[in-house]
């Protein structure tokens, strides 16, 4: 006997109705009750009936297929009237109407029954506020025992417990007033709830907690730098971070310079950093480190950094930024000049080991390519990924097609790869120690949308990592993939460095110019060697009427003109190697020393910036459940952020309504993320519960 397609489809024959035009509905009985629709045997839909609004739509769909009213309504138990309701409600709403409840009242006005849901709303809003105000306590005193578990200290919160009720944030009590950044709520909510961004911010700098406020919203709003916030509404700006009224600017610059003189940055980005670690706010299985040009163009003289998309040096300095595998910031640093990104990477696996016993599989690109390095690396059993440096193009042309027998799509592209061993032996300069031999893994990655060719290495040691896994870590951060840093600076002010305090730099050195100047000589002199021996071949042997050769013939004086240059460059060869590669510019005259950029403001700017970002990050994961178009994914998460809206303080909470997006589709998952984030449970130090919403102007 053949067995069915659908074992499920008719096994309880009670549970199955006929809805006319072929379409079947069957009901599974259980936790969650579940209605599936079918037609000739073939699944057409499903649907929770438990879910108020899931029921709607299904009998809405049901009904467009062809299904009769009263047959429907008889299978799902409720009258044909309701499905007439349902129906009338969507031509009159929309699916708004579905969702929210509109009801058929003798206005049917959208605006009344906007208002009515309005009413509702509130409602509800006060309840979760005394729900959440019943667990306040608990919660409070589950977070400090915890606090004192963490093995840093996070600022703690003796610089917070002493500000002035005056002085803390949302103290000013108001009606709803309308505020054209209400958007930057959203941010604030996240981070106080699931960074607790507000305690560490007010236990390291206590009342000087301002400024960060002002960077936070410049962070989220785009605002490139200090000067432009001239173009903003003081009190609308102030309303919504809780100070107030934005001060003008002087007292802005004032504030941060307060600030950045407490000397602290350091130790609030450790604990910040180290806290996302620990509560699981990044990824540790691999992390992509990158260096991107933070471009120096005052007076001053500063050491060169690069410039990759100028190819060429300049004034300035280098961030190295490592990130995780979804693109959230796990830690930076900024470094003088060119930076050194090999010695950071071994820096960060160190400085994080403690923390990270494990450790973390380290990419990065080409700049970290070198048998020295590796060797440096593989000694320290430190995993790494990168691409491999001066590859032959050519040769892994000639590569035949069938040793690539492993697939992958990535990016919308399709790669081919496969994996070979590579062996190397380090060789110190120092002769008395003795030469390292290892084997690196070999990926070589075939691009078929390109049709290029190009492979990496890899030392994963203990850990599981397979052919794929490390393909996919080189494809991740380069090329057609996302690229952390640049989408950073697109949407925040990445590169703004506020206020650029000198100091004496520690790094003095040089290229000694003398070894330059020797280098110079030594050309000009094999050069003019180069034309003699051109002479020398044109010369012909002068002799003598008895057949003797001629002597000081031509040729003879170009032979010894030879031989005195040859010494020549012997000599001046001898004189630079006994000069010092570099020197101290103090030592040189007429050179400046070199000064190096104060980082401590630049700091505290960035730390808002990183933390914005992966707040960025965490809430658009939240919005993707919500809103099935991925491409306009993060398109509609910095609509939202940008939504004009009204904002409301009493003694319990904060309360913040965004204006509606017009789209129903888009309208529901701005509705739903708002939700989510209320029900976070986010509070201030004054015990101010944090809530959000969308609705329609309370003015």
């Amino acid at each position: 006997m053949q067995k069915e397609l659908f074992p499920e489809f008719g096994t309880d024959e009670k549970n199955k109705f006929a809805v006319g035009h072929g379409l079947t509905l069957t009901i599974k009985e259980g936790y969650p009750l579940t209605a599936v629709l079918y037609r000739n045997r073939e699944f057409l839909k499903e649907a929770n009936l438990t879910d108020k609004v899931e029921k709607k739509l299904f009998i809405i769909e049901a009904v467009k297929l062809g299904a009769m009213k009263s047959r429907l309504a008889s299978a799902l138990s409720i009258s044909r009237q309701t499905i007439d309701n349902y129906l009338d409600i969507k031509d009159l709403f929309g699916h708004e109407g579905l969702v929210r409840g509109y009801s058929l009242s003798d206005s049917k006005s959208l605006q009344v029954q906007r208002k009515k849901y309005s009413e509702t709303n509130n409602q509800v809003k006060t309840n979760i506020i005394e729900q959440l105000t019943q667990k306040r306590h608990e919660a409070r005193e589950a977070i400090e025992s915890r606090q004192q578990e963490l093995p840093f200290n996070f600022g703690y919160n003796k610089n917070a417990k002493s500000i002035a009720p005056k002085e803390q944030p949302f103290s000013e009590e108001h009606d709803w007033e309308k505020t054209r950044y209400a958007g930057t709520f959203i941010y604030f909510i996240t981070l106080v709830s699931k960074w607790r961004w507000l305690q560490l911010v007010m236990g390291y700098f206590g009342d000087k907690y301002h400024i960060f406020m002002i960077f936070l919203l410049m962070a989220s709003q785009n605002i490139r730098s200090i000067e432009q916030i001239k173009n903003i509404h003081s009190r609308e700006a102030g309303l919504i971070l809780g100070i107030k009224k934005i001060p003008i600017k002087p007292q802005i610059w004032k504030q941060f310079y307060s600030a950045a003189e407490m000397r602290i940055s350091s130790s609030l980005l450790s604990d910040f950093f180290r806290y996302q670690v620990h509560v699981g706010l990044v990824g540790l299985w691999s992390w992509f480190t990158d260096g991107h040009l933070l471009p120096y163009t005052g007076k001053e003289r500063t050491h060169y950094s690069y410039n990759t998309q100028r190819r060429m040096p300049v004034p300035g300095q280098t961030n190295m930024v490592t990130c995780d595998a979804d693109g959230r910031i796990v830690d930076f640093e900024i470094q003088e000049g060119k930076g050194d990104l090999r010695s950071y990477v071994v820096d960060l696996a160190q400085k994080w080991d403690k923390d990270i016993p494990a450790g973390s599989v380290m990419v990065f690109d080409r700049e970290g390519s070198g048998v020295e390095y590796f060797s440096r690396l593989v000694q320290g059993e430190i995993a790494f990924v990168t691409w491999e440096k001066n590859i032959d193009t050519k040769k892994l042309l000639k590569l035949k097609d069938e040793l690539f027998t492993k697939k992958l799509e990535f990016n919308g592209k399709e790669y081919s790869f496969f994996e070979e061993e590579k062996s190397f032996v380090y060789k110190p300069k120092d002769v008395s120690l003795e030469e390292y031999p290892f084997t690196l893994r070999r990926i070589y990655i075939w691009n078929k949308t390109s049709k290029r060719r190009t492979c990496g290495l890899s030392w994963t040691g203990d850990k599981i990592m397979s052919t794929e896994d490390c393909a996919q870590a080189i494809l991740s951060r380069w090329g057609a993939s996302e690229n952390t840093f640049k989408h950073i600076n697109e949407r925040h002010p990445l590169h703004y460095h506020p206020g650029f305090k000198m100091v004496e730099s520690e790094k003095q050195d040089i290229a000694n110019p003398a070894v330059k100047e020797k280098s110079s000589l030594i050309a000009r002199a094999k050069a003019k060697l180069n034309k003699l021996y051109k002479q020398l071949a044109d010369a012909k042997t002068a002799t003598n009427k008895n057949g003797s050769v001629r002597k000081n013939s031509a040729k003879d004086r170009i032979e010894k003109k030879i031989a005195d240059q040859k010494e020549k460059i012997d000599a001046l060869q001898e004189e630079k190697k006994r000069l010092p590669e570099r020197v101290d510019v103090s030592s040189l005259e007429d050179y400046k020393s070199f000064k190096q950029i104060d980082n401590e403001g630049k700091n505290l700017f960035d730390f808002v910036t990183s933390s914005v970002w992966n707040a960025r990050k965490q809430m658009v994961d939240w919005l993707r459940p919500l809103y099935n178009c991925e491409n306009e994914l993060v398109d509609l998460f910095y609509a939202i952020t940008y939504c004009h809206g009204w904002i409301k303080s009493t003694k319990s909470a904060v309360v913040v309504r965004l204006e509606p997006m017009e789209q129903p589709k888009r309208r529901a998952a701005q509705e739903q993320l708002c939700r989510k984030l209320t029900a976070l449970g986010a509070s201030l130090p004054t015990g101010k519960y944090l809530i959000v919403e969308v609705g329609e102007s309370p003015i």
